[in-house]
């Protein structure tokens, strides 16, 4: 009946509006029609499935005290055990030098970054006052903002000047110094290629520079030229990417975590083979590898000028605080706008840059340090070797070494029993101290430092003192 009283322009119109439907139906974009069904159905169990929202019930005044009377808060940390070190601090009074004075007992100090003697050295600490007295303590303001001083500059100037680079840059504090460097150069989709046993700083900076990390093993140079050959395949298959892709090579001078030596040259060879930069940090080899001290590219007699950037701290062989960093003048301008660490940080304090500038002096004035201390350091090397239980690592020339059990034995617990036996014996020695998120963890150790000053009755002592703890921990 409807048809009946529809006229023949009606049907034929409606007909038309129906073909026009089907067709717009057939021509819409697959991702549009999906929508539109999603939208449906989200309306539909909105009309009809959603339950409503439950009337909230008001409690009386008993029944919420038996809440609060049943309530458990969490703790807020958890339960550590009464006997962790954190818990059980050594206090130290007076400076860490070769001797230090722990709970007002003296010891030989062989725990400390300390590699020259400068903490407590009386023409750095004549220095330093001079600088309060001219300076005060500091300018409370970043280097950008009215907080380069001119001795700041000397500083850059001095160490620019002493590794035989065009320019230098400092920062206020050494952990932030290659944490901040890494960043303002390697950014999202650049490549990073890194030895898996840097220390923590630089594993912090790789991490906030959102690169392409590849992990290589320490100083595996096979298993690092595998890396670089796959880099280069997935650059043949996308040139106009490989273009804007910028690589680094990123290691150690001498490793905090192991004692030993990088194998430089072999690197170089390889940065110009297949093309990337290097940067080296040098916390632990500045002040203690090479004859002058110039670290790992003097060592090795490289040119510098084959090393993109050299980053250290002034805090371990120099005895004072804050780092640095080297290279040419185009490489190191760009951190002063681009590393957060030199942008947002107080500048450092002018009687700490003194400080570092005389250490720099004393250096230059007695090259017989290093070669003093390389000395010592093949010696106490060969003196723990011919201890019986004990397993040595690090480089015969590094200061630094790690000692370990053999691996049954090799636990923190069993090295902490040494390390208190020792002090008891008046040597102190430190467990390494490593947190969890590491990338690889290293094994449990005890560190040895090396003092320069250390003669070889006091290492034949502490090697004796290594020997008993056996006996007695054990």
């Amino acid at each position: 009946m409807l048809l009946s009283s529809m006229s023949s322009v009606d049907i034929e119109s409606l007909a038309t509006d129906f073909y026009g439907l089907i067709q717009s139906f057939y021509h819409a974009p697959l991702y549009h029609i999906i929508l539109e069904i999603l939208l449906f159905f989200a309306v539909m169990w909105l009309l009809f499935f959603r339950k409503p929202r439950p009337i909230e019930k008001k409690l009386t005044e008993k029944e919420k005290q038996e809440l609060i009377d049943e309530w458990q808060p969490e703790p807020l940390v958890p339960t550590v055990d009464p006997n962790h070190p954190a818990l059980n601090v050594r206090i130290l009074d007076g400076p860490v030098g070769k001797y230090i004075t722990i709970d007002n007992e003296q010891s030989l100090n062989f725990a400390s970054l300390n590699f020259l003697n400068f903490v407590g050295n009386e023409r750095i600490q004549s220095k330093s006052i001079q600088a309060v007295q001219k300076y005060g303590v500091g300018s409370c303001g970043p280097r950008g903002f009215y907080g380069t001083i001119d001795i700041h500059l000397e500083l850059e100037e001095r160490l620019a000047r002493f590794f035989g680079c065009e320019e230098g840059i400092i920062y206020s504090y050494g952990f932030s110094t290659i944490a901040s460097i890494i960043p303002a150069y390697s950014k999202r989709n650049d490549v990073i290629f890194v030895d898996e046993g840097v220390h923590y700083a630089i594993q912090k900076g790789i991490e906030a520079s959102r690169s392409n990390i590849k992990w290589f093993k320490h100083n595996d140079l096979d298993d690092l030229e595998r890396l670089l050959i796959e880099q280069e395949n997935l650059d043949k298959k996308n040139i106009k990417k490989a273009r804007a892709t910028r690589r680094f090579l990123i290691v150690e001078g001498l490793y905090m975590n192991y004692g030993d030596l990088c194998p430089l040259p072999r690197m170089v060879e390889l940065k110009y083979k297949y093309k990337y930069r290097i940067f080296i940090d040098e916390s632990v080899s500045f002040g203690t590898i090479g004859q002058t001290g110039r670290g790992i590219t003097e060592y090795y007699n490289i040119d510098r000028q084959q090393i993109d950037l050299i980053s250290s701290t002034l805090e371990y062989a120099a005895g004072s605080i804050g780092g640095f960093a080297v290279g040419s003048s185009f490489v190191v301008d760009h951190q002063r706008l681009s590393a957060q660490g030199y942008c947002f940080s107080a500048s450092l304090p002018p009687l700490l840059a003194a400080a570092a500038i005389e250490a720099l002096n004393i250096m230059e004035e007695n090259s017989d340090l290093f070669e003093t201390l390389m000395y010592k350091s093949e010696q106490l090397h060969n003196k723990l070797i011919a201890i019986k239980g004990y397993i040595i690592q690090g480089d015969y020339l590094s200061p630094l070494k790690h000692i370990r059990l053999p691996n049954e034995f090799n636990t923190t617990g069993r090295l902490e029993s040494i390390v208190h036996f020792a002090q008891t014996k008046h040597i102190t020695i430190t467990v390494a101290r490593y947190l969890q998120d590491e990338h690889v963890l290293p094994q449990p150790s005890i560190r040895l430092i090396l003092n320069v000053d250390i003669t070889e009755e006091e290492m034949d002592f502490l090697c004796a003192v290594l020997q008993e703890a056996l006996v007695v921990t054990i």
